[in-house]
């Protein structure tokens, strides 16, 4: 089919993906990908930005000074790839210096300079805003310009995470769009003419409640080499069973995460998608309860004996297989598949049922242990069928348990008050594994350390190895304090995921960050020979076909 023909099928409503003969496309709706996403985003402007959804889509529009590898280590200076900056240098023990890109412009045609990156830290430093990463800039780091294509970056203290805080958390915005408004009133500004980036991909239409577009900046990249993704679509989905639709009616070409055994079969009876596994930065636990804000012990869990045998009574890597499928893996800590700091030699409690039943046995004899509750969010069924499965394996090691499902509102505030026994939580992780700190220390509990776990030896050596510069010296360190906790069972560390994403055969050369999984798409390549109809709903077809200009507002 012609490539004229593809433009007038989408007017007749069916939109031609990859339909072009070639290995290359030809034309921008031969190198239209569809995704199916869940969610979407309230916001596409990055100080602004929390759901990943909004992230994945952002990050295509809008650039960091530099790139940490997906699974590099923050504090190694080689594991960083060029972004925004072609270089950089250490000045001193506190200072970094960026160069700039010389053909770094913003979308609108306009010049990138040093004092957009300047504005941009200040923006993402700026309480009124409240990025996610306000605790790590504010106060601790400031940048200048030295002239029009260089930055200075200064820390307040020494860190050897000073490279990564200063590229991972700010995505630079134009100075020139946004100083002009206050930023009281940047979440409710909806015109898409403000979200002008420098990365690959720039906004062309944004339909609330339906979908997105992006079109490759072929100013950026250059009229003679575009990518062969030209066009991208999100699809927004309420959740996972009505994304998964799109995708198996042919109306999407990629799900960045299929989600349960029972989804993965269904993709896998569709011959034209391949499945791809890839970590996740997704990991849950079980906590005890030690002690309450005051400090005031917990009258049975307080035991470290009684946290030991419940631990052994869990065969954890056959639970988190069965829950999460295969490619989950029972973890060494706190932790997902994606963290540096992960290391199979880390001590752990192992399954042991036997020595469980015995332990149980004899504590019970001492004095009557009651009934456990386990705590979990009503909304999360995964969390309610680990509790069960749980449930079940402390009766047959004989202790008796409860399973309390809430709405999460009252879950959080149960947390806080520490009104539970245990609970089932979940973490997100980032590169750096310094969020351990707020989940398993004394500081942490005014964060997130809900189950009020002390030891100060844990924390001497968390703070040691958080200090360490050496590589191969911090992971050992790392080691050594997860040791430590884990000896102290402050909680049954129960998964860490991966995702199982459904691609299009179509696309090629489809590597998948797990922190921002579409982060290479301007390099993906796509089969012109494989192709298909989708039928796409009247509205994505006007506005895909429209022209409409990046200057349109959201509706």
């Amino acid at each position: 089919m012609s490539c004229s023909r593809a433009r007038r099928s989408i007017l007749l409503g069916l939109l031609l993906v990859g339909g072009c003969s070639g290995a290359r496309p030809k034309c921008i709706d031969c190198g239209t990908v569809l995704v199916a996403a869940i969610g979407e985003p309230s916001t596409l402007l990055p100080p602004l930005v929390y759901e990943t959804v909004g992230r994945d889509i952002s990050d295509q529009i809008y650039e960091r000074l530099a790139y940490l590898a997906s699974k590099g280590s923050p504090i190694d200076s080689s594991a960083y790839r060029p972004g925004l900056a072609r270089s950089w240098e250490r000045i001193d023990s506190l200072t970094w210096r960026f160069h700039l890109r010389p053909d770094a412009h913003w979308q609108d045609g306009r010049p990138v300079t040093a004092t957009d990156v300047v504005f941009s830290f200040d923006a993402f430093s700026d309480s009124t805003l409240e990025a996610n990463a306000l605790g790590y800039l504010a106060g601790k780091v400031r940048a200048q310009a030295e002239d029009s294509a260089t930055v200075r970056i200064t820390f307040t203290e020494r860190s050897p995470e000073q490279l990564y805080d200063a590229t991972y958390h700010v995505r630079v915005i134009p100075r020139h769009i946004w100083d002009t408004i206050p930023r009281s009133r940047w979440a409710a500004d909806t015109n898409l003419a403000h979200l002008i980036g420098s990365g690959p991909y720039r906004i062309q239409t944004w339909q609330r409640g339906s979908h997105l577009t992006l079109v490759a900046d072929t100013a950026r990249t250059g009229a003679d080499d575009p990518p062969e993704v030209r066009r991208v679509i999100w699809r927004f989905a309420s959740d996972p069973d009505a994304a998964l639709n799109l995708l198996l009616s042919h109306e999407a070409d990629i799900m960045e995460a299929v989600g349960s055994e029972a989804r993965v079969r269904r993709v896998e009876s569709d011959s034209s998608f391949r499945l791809v596994s890839y970590p996740a930065a997704g990991s849950g636990f079980l906590a005890f309860r030690l002690a309450d804000a005051a400090g005031r012990p917990h009258p049975v869990l307080a035991d470290k004996q009684l946290r030991r045998a419940l631990a052994q009574a869990i065969d954890r890597p056959t639970l988190a297989r069965a829950v999460f499928g295969a490619g989950t893996k029972a973890p060494p800590g706190p932790m997902s598949q994606l963290l540096w700091i992960w290391d199979d030699a880390t001590k752990v409690v192992e399954f042991d049922s036997a020595q469980s039943r015995e332990t149980l046995a004899r504590l019970k004899a001492r004095h009557p242990l009651g009934s456990i509750d386990i705590l979990v969010p009503s909304t999360s069924a995964t969390r309610r069928q680990l509790a069960v499965v749980i449930q079940e394996a402390w009766r047959k090691a004989g202790i008796n348990a409860t399973v309390t499902a809430v709405d999460f509102p009252v879950f959080q505030e149960r947390l806080a008050k520490g009104r539970f026994d245990t609970y089932i939580g979940a973490y997100l992780d980032e590169p750096s594994p310094r969020g351990l700190a707020d989940g398993w220390t004394r500081a942490g509990w005014t964060a997130v350390n809900y189950g009020h776990y002390a030891n100060p030896v844990f924390d001497s050596l968390l703070l040691l190895a958080s200090r360490e510069e050496n590589v191969a010296n911090a992971k050992r360190r790392w080691r050594e304090a997860l040791d430590t906790l884990n000896a102290d069972v402050p909680a049954i560390f129960l998964y860490s995921l991966a995702n199982v994403a459904a691609v299009h055969r179509r696309l090629k050369r489809v590597e998948l960050d797990p922190y921002s999984w579409a982060s290479e798409l301007s390099s993906w390549e796509v089969d012109g020979r494989r192709y298909r109809r989708t039928a796409v709903p009247p509205a994505l077809t006007h506005s895909s076909a429209s022209g409409s200009s990046a200057a349109s507002s959201t509706q």
